[in-house]
Parts: structure tokens; sequence; C-alpha cells
């Protein structure tokens, strides 16, 4: 008898021990309507500096509360709210220049998407590659962003999946499942490809919970 591991298996076990999502984890109930699609920009512009995950979840837990849940109640936050809230959430590296960035990061999508980033989409019309073209024009969103941004989203986008980036087959390397995309989102359901792709992230950064997977 092999004892090599049944991949289903592997990520059926991979989503009961890493599968929360980041927004989840922030409180944003993601769905397809503007405000928990900004929040989860918000989310993606935190995570995207070279700072604990756990400390960007906090710090937008903390936006979220001082009243930055759209483009307009950013703006409505002052520059100083915005950056008590960061220092709350202990987000004390980037405190000041990122309370910059959310600011003009808000200015540009009330004028570009009058705070909808659906309208994103729309212009987008289906292409990924072209959705995080899109993404990197905010202020604040670069590249890791935009992966963050698209990976989460595929939960409520679904033209967007499969979204399974470097940074998710790097996971799923460490923990023995397939690396090739297309094999990798076959393992789950169509539906749960946001809880994967954030799982293999988890497992990626932290050795301790990928042998809690494979253990």
């Amino acid at each position: 008898m092999s004892g090599t591991p049944d991949p289903a298996r592997t990520a059926k076990r991979l989503l009961r021990v890493a599968g929360r999502t980041y927004a989840d984890e922030a409180g944003i109930t993601l769905a397809d309507t503007p405000s928990p699609l900004y929040q989860l920009l918000v989310l993606a512009v935190l995570l995207s500096a070279r700072i604990k995950a756990d400390i960007a979840v906090a710090a937008a837990g903390e936006l979220f509360s001082a009243g930055c849940r759209t483009p307009r109640g950013t703006l409505a936050a002052s520059w100083r709210e915005r950056v008590e809230a960061l220092g709350r959430g202990r987000y004390v590296r980037y405190d000041e220049s990122t309370a910059t960035t959310l600011g003009k990061g808000a200015e540009f999508l009330v004028e570009e998407y009058r705070s909808d980033l659906r309208r994103m989409a729309r212009c987008a019309d289906g292409d990924v590659a072209v959705l995080r073209r899109l993404l990197c024009q905010v202020p604040g969103i670069g590249p890791v962003g935009a992966d963050i941004f698209c990976r989460e989203v595929q939960a409520v986008w679904p033209w967007v999946r499969p979204y399974l980036d470097r940074k998710a087959r790097e996971g799923a390397e460490r923990v023995g499942l397939p690396t090739d995309i297309d094999a990798l989102a076959a393992l789950v359901k169509d539906a749960e490809l946001a809880r994967l792709a954030a799982a293999l992230v988890r497992v990626r950064l932290d050795a301790a919970l990928a042998k809690e997977v494979t253990g």
C-alpha cells in the first residue's frame, strides 16, 4: 500500500486547519457590493506592507471602526484619525504614510469609479490580467496587493476563479499538493477557492501550520 498522501484528503484538512480568509478574519462580510469590496481593498493595502498579517488585520478592523468602510468614509475621517486607528492596530511602522496613501486611494476611487469597485470589474470585462492592471492604478496597491485582492475576491467574483498565484502555489508545494493551477483548483469546490488560496498562503508563511496540515 502506497504511503503517498492523498491530495484530496490533504486539501480537505488544509481547509479545516487554515482555510479562513483574511477578509473574514478582518470582520469583512464579503459580498459583491461597494462597501465590503472597498474594505477588502483597504485590507489588501495593509497586507502588502512588510508587516505581520495579524497586525494588518487588526489595523483594518480599527480603520473600519473609525468609519473607513467606504471611500467617502475614509475621506470623512481626518488624516490624524486614520493614523490613530492604525496605531490602535499596532500598525505603527507605516501609520502616517499609510494614512496618506489610503486618503489618496479613496480620492482616486471616488473620481475614477464613483466609489464602486464593481465598475472596475466591468472595465476589466472578464480579463483578470486587466483587473490586476487596474488595481495597480490605485494608490497603495502594487502587484502584491493586487494578488491579495484577487485571491480573496474570487469568493464573490466567480470570473476571477481560479486565482492561485505564486505564493499560493508555493504553499501547495510545502504541503505536498500539486502546483499546477488546474490540478490544485480541482481539489476543492469552486466556492472554496478563496479559502483554499488563503490557506495555502498561510502555510507558506507558517511552517508549524504546514506541519499541522501534513502531520
